[in-house]
């Protein structure tokens, strides 16, 4: 009897001094919580942003390999700027699909077309120039060029632009007005839309849900012409970037598609009411950085942490 009770005070003790080996050394962290630990810190990254920016911003971020998203106030409304010329881009390409337009359809430049900020169109000589509405697409999105978008939304008609996004269930981005438009603007027709609605177009263009294959392909290869935007401003040069920044008085946005290899993913961040606009472009590179980082990591790494880089042959 007595043996029976030492052996079962001992297994007792052997049990609690596991029990607390236990309760200071954490287990392992599954793939998918170790993760999760550096979306944590790109969250606190970007809630510092947020904190010390004079002005109100929206964020949204989806990792495009496994669905994970980050949202800050992503469903608020933001006036675009040129970052709606995405939604014309889009336009233009479904349109194109449609066979309702050619992207090789010829324009001859016209005087009466041209308004402010339109830095090749205004080159060009009127009535005689003549160039293709993907030329035109190009212009709109490497140089913002007001008139060539214009111009293509003339062509593909504003209310096709709307009736395509409502048919995505965007009921928050809005093409209201022409660019350089600013009667519509000061009657309050801005052209608008959420962090969270831009991602989801950019989303569904990039899974092939509204244009085939090769439509698909050539829309992001236009969307990605080299442009002096935000969200590259600190990224490696080579790395392949879709994105349309947008400016106006207190207003700062960018939104697109960088392309990591093996961990693509989007971002789409917008500011208003900003005292400073240099305050909100920094805000949006800083927060382009930090989420490129993280991407970065996670394609390089192993499921257990370990990041190769290349031409590393340590061991």
């Amino acid at each position: 009897m007595l043996k029976k009770t030492i052996s079962a005070v001992l297994t007792s003790v052997c049990l609690w001094l596991t029990g607390a080996a236990s309760a200071q050394t954490s287990p392992p962290l599954p793939p998918n919580e170790k993760q999760q630990v550096l979306w944590t810190k790109l969250e606190k990254s970007i809630l510092d942003v947020d904190r010390n920016l004079d002005g109100v911003m929206g964020v949204a971020i989806v990792d495009l390999t496994d669905g994970h998203k980050y949202l800050l106030h992503a469903n608020e409304v933001f006036a675009q700027a040129s970052s709606i010329k995405i939604c014309v881009l889009a336009e233009l390409y479904r349109r194109a699909q449609q066979g309702k337009v050619k992207l090789t359809d010829l324009y001859t430049v016209n005087a009466a077309d041209l308004v402010q900020d339109s830095d090749i169109m205004g080159g060009l000589t009127p009535g005689v120039t003549q160039i293709t509405l993907r030329d035109l697409a190009t212009m709109m999105v490497a140089v913002s060029d007001n008139s060539a978008t214009n111009v293509l939304i003339d062509r593909v008609g504003m209310d096709n632009v709307n009736a395509f996004l409502k048919a995505q269930g965007l009921r928050d981005t809005k093409l209201r007005r022409k660019m350089m438009d600013l009667k519509a603007a000061g009657e309050g027709r801005e052209n608008v839309s959420t962090p969270n609605e831009m991602l989801s177009l950019l989303e569904a263009l990039y899974r092939g849900q509204i244009l085939n294959k090769e439509m698909t392909a050539d829309f992001f290869k236009v969307l990605s012409t080299h442009k002096e935007s935000f969200i590259p401003r600190d990224l490696p040069e080579d790395l392949k970037i879709a994105n349309k920044p947008g400016e106006l008085e207190g207003v700062r946005n960018d939104s697109g598609v960088v392309f990591v290899d093996k961990r693509p993913y989007i971002l789409c961040v917008m500011t208003g009411y900003l005292r400073h606009e240099r305050d909100g472009e920094e805000a949006i590179s800083s927060i382009s950085l930090a989420a490129w980082r993280m991407f970065d990591r996670l394609a390089r790494a192993s499921e257990y942490g370990r990041v190769i880089s290349p031409g590393n042959s340590s061991r």
